[in-house]
C-alpha cells in the first residue's frame, strides 16, 4: 500500500483536474442555453405572425430547450462542487501531514476541568489530540468524538478496533461523506430537531387527508365546465374564495409549521444524504453493521424516508410565492395538503428520527478514528489481554510528535505496579506521562499506538498533573490539588484505575512536609492495589522502593558536555543524578 501521503496528492491532482474540466463543461452550456435564447427570439420574431409555428419554436423548442440545458447546468455545478470539496478535503490531509493543523478546531468547548484526564493530557486545545484527529462535519459528530476520547470506556474495545480498521480501508467513501455532508450548512442541530418533533402538537383532523383531494376534484371540474360554457365563470371566483376561507382557518398554524419546516429542511436534507451513503455501504465488521441495521429496520430505508419530508417541507416553503399561495390553496387547499403530509410523517417517524441521527453521528465520529488509522499505518493495535502486565509495549512514542524527532521508550509495566520516575527539567519527564495516558486512552477507544508492538490489559486511566486555583470558588491552588488527590483516593476505591500523577504538593508547604506527604500518599495508593506513575524531583520519594517491591525507580537524564547541556530522552532504570536548574540559572545569567 502507498503511503497516505502520496494517496492525498494523487487524489488531490485528480479531483482538480475533474473540477477543471467540468467548470468548461459549464461554461460550454452557459453559451448554449444563451444561443437557444436568441435562436427562440429570432425564431418568434419572424414566424410572429403564424401564431402556431411561433408558439411551437417559443413554447416547445425554445423553452423546452432552455429548461434542459438549465437542468443539464445544475447537475454538472452540483457535480463539481462535489469534486472541489474533495480537493479541499486532500489538501487538508497534506497540509496536516506536514504539521500545520493549530488552526484547526481546538474542542476547548469540550474540555472539563473536572473530568478523570482531559485536562492534563492537553487532549483539547490548542496542539491537541482533539484538534490533530478531528475530521467531523456535523455537530453532533464533533460531539461524538469528544465523547468518545472522554469515555474511558473499557469494554469492547476489540469491537472498536475492527471497526475502525475496516473505515481505514474505505479512504474514498470516507471522503465522499464528508464532502457530501460538507456541501449543506444546517443552521438547526440534531438535538433541536428531535426536540421540535417529540414536542410537536399535529392540529389538522384525520379528514383533511381526503378534504384537499375532493377539493380538487371540484376545481378541476369547474375549470372543465368553464371552458366548455356549461357554467359561469364567476363560479370558480366563489369557489376560489371558498378555498380560502377552509385555508385560512388554519392560516396561523400551518404558519408556525412552516415557521419549525423551514428551520430543519437543511439538516434533512443533509442527514438524507449520509444515510444513503451507510446504507448502500457493505461493511463486515459487527459494531458497523449493527449500526446499519439500526437505519434499515423499516419497511424503507431511513434515507427515503427523509427524502418523503424533504419533499414535503419544500412543498410548504412554494407558499412563500404568492401566486401559489392564492391559487394553490384557493383551488386545492395545498398548505392543508402539504402539512398534513409533513404531520402524518411526524407522527409516524418522530420517535425513531433520534436513533437515525445517532447513526450518522456515530459515522461522522467514526471516520476520524478511521482516517488517524488510515495516516499512521506504522502505528499498531495493541493487542488485548486479561492478564499480564497493563502495558508492554516497544519503541513507545507520543503519537503528535515528528517521527524523525522523536525517541521512542520500552515499556513494561505490570498490575498493581507503580513507577517514580525522576529527572532534570526539560529532560522528557512531562512528555512521558502524557505518552503513557494517550496509550491507555487511544487504546481504550480501539485506536493503534504509536509503538512497534503493544500488548494493553484495559483499565481506566485518572491523573493529577496540571491542577489550578479558583477564585470563582475561593479555593487555592493547594486545597484545589488536595480536592484532586481525594478525588483519585474515592474513585479507586470502587474500581481499578492507571494513576499519572505529576511532582503532587507541589504548592502550600515545605519540602520536608512535601516529601513526607508525598510518601504516605503513594504508600496509601501501593497499599490500595493502584498501578500508576508519578514523576517528581524529591529524590528522597525514590527511597520507598527499598520497602516495597511494587514501586520502582525510573528517570530521564542530562548531561553537560562542553559547558552545554544535553538531553538523549531516554528512559533508564534507577534513580537520576543529575540536575540542571543551578545549571540553567548560571548558564542564562540569572545567578
Amino acid at each position: 500500500m502507498s503511503a497516505p501521503i502520496d494517496y492525498y496528492q494523487e487524489h488531490q491532482a485528480t479531483y482538480t483536474a475533474e473540477a477543471q474540466k467540468l467548470h468548461k463543461q459549464m461554461i460550454t452550456l452557459s453559451m448554449l442555453r444563451l444561443l437557444v435564447f436568441v435562436a427562440t427570439g429570432f425564431g418568434i420574431y419572424f414566424t410572429f405572425q403564424n401564431w402556431q409555428i411561433a408558439l411551437g419554436i417559443g413554447g416547445v423548442l425554445g423553452f423546452v430547450g432552455f429548461l434542459f440545458l438549465l437542468s443539464k447546468y445544475n447537475d454538472i455545478k452540483r457535480e463539481r462542487q462535489f469534486k472541489k470539496a474533495l480537493v479541499v478535503i486532500n489538501e487538508e490531509e497534506i497540509k496536516i501531514a506536514s504539521g500545520n493543523f493549530h488552526d484547526r478546531d481546538q474542542g476547548l468547548k469540550f474540555q472539563d476541568p473536572n473530568h478523570f484526564y482531559s485536562l492534563d493530557i492537553d487532549l483539547f486545545g490548542r496542539g491537541s489530540f482533539f484538534q490533530f484527529i478531528n475530521r467531523t462535519t456535523i455537530t453532533e459528530g464533533q460531539e461524538r468524538l469528544a465523547d468518545l476520547l472522554k469515555a474511558n470506556n473499557t469494554e469492547n474495545i476489540v469491537s472498536r478496533q475492527k471497526a475502525i480498521e475496516e473505515l481505514s480501508s474505505k479512504p474514498e467513501w470516507r471522503q465522499h461523506y464528508d464532502a457530501n455532508s460538507s456541501l449543506i450548512e444546517t443552521e438547526t442541530s440534531a438535538k433541536q430537531i428531535v426536540t421540535w418533533l417529540k414536542n410537536y402538537k399535529t392540529f389538522l383532523p384525520k379528514m383533511m387527508q381526503w378534504l384537499p383531494i375532493g377539493f380538487t376534484v371540484i376545481s378541476v371540474t369547474l375549470f372543465v365546465l368553464t371552458i366548455l360554457n356549461l357554467i359561469n365563470s364567476e363560479i370558480v371566483g366563489y369557489w376560489l374564495l371558498i378555498g380560502l376561507g377552509f385555508s385560512g382557518v388554519y392560516v396561523k398554524r400551518i404558519n408556525q409549521l412552516s415557521t419549525g419546516a423551514d428551520q430543519v429542511k437543511d439538516t434533512f436534507r443533509q442527514y438524507a444524504l449520509l444515510l444513503n451513503l451507510i446504507e448502500n455501504e457493505n461493511f463486515t465488521s459487527e459494531l458497523l453493521q449493527k449500526k446499519q441495521e439500526k437505519i434499515q429496520s423499516e419497511h424503507k430505508k431511513a434515507s427515503l424516508i427523509f427524502k418523503e419530508l424533504s419533499k414535503g417541507l419544500d412543498a410548504l416553503d412554494n407558499r412563500n410565492n404568492i401566486i401559489s399561495a392564492i391559487f394553490g390553496n384557493g383551488l386545492f387547499l395545498s398548505d392543508i395538503k402539504n402539512s398534513y403530509r409533513i404531520e402524518k410523517w411526524i407522527n409516524q417517524y418522530a420517535d425513531k428520527v433520534e436513533d437515525w441521527f445517532e447513526v450518522v453521528s456515530f459515522f461522522d465520529a467514526y471516520n476520524s478514528l478511521g482516517g488517524f488509522n488510515f495516516n499512521h499505518p506504522d502505528f499498531v493495535f495493541p493487542k488485548i489481554v486479561n492478564n499480564g502486565s497493563v502495558i508492554k509495549a516497544t519503541n513507545l512514542g507520543h503519537p503528535l510528535l515528528n517521527k524523525s524527532k522523536r525517541v521512542d521508550s520500552n515499556v513494561s509495566m505490570g498490575n498493581e505496579e507503580f513507577f517514580i520516575v525522576t529527572g532534570a527539567n526539560m529532560a522528557g519527564k512531562s512528555t512521558f506521562l502524557r505518552t503513557m495516558s494517550l496509550h491507555i486512552v487511544m487504546a481504550n477507544v480501539g485506536l493503534p499506538i504509536c509503538a512497534e508492538t503493544s500488548e494493553y490489559s484495559p483499565v481506566k486511566l485518572i491523573t493529577s498533573m496540571r491542577t489550578t486555583d479558583s477564585l470563582t470558588d475561593d479555593s487555592s491552588y493547594f486545597f484545589s490539588e488536595l480536592t484532586r488527590l481525594k478525588y483519585i483516593v474515592d474513585a479507586i476505591q470502587k474500581e481499578p484505575y492507571f494513576i499519572i500523577l505529576d511532582e503532587i504538593l507541589k504548592g502550600g508547604t515545605n519540602s520536608t512536609d512535601k516529601a513526607i506527604g508525598s510518601r504516605k500518599f503513594v504508600e496509601k495508593l501501593v497499599a490500595s492495589k493502584a498501578t500508576g506513575i508519578i514523576a517528581t524531583h524529591d529524590l528522597s520519594l525514590c527511597e520507598i522502593e527499598k520497602e516495597l517491591p511494587q514501586v520502582k525507580n525510573y528517570y530521564f537524564d542530562a548531561e553537560i558536555i562542553n559547558d552545554e547541556l544535553h538531553f538523549d530522552y531516554t528512559l533508564k532504570t534507577g534513580v537520576c543524578k543529575n540536575m540542571n536548574a543551578s545549571f540553567l540559572l548560571k548558564k542564562m545569567e540569572i545567578v
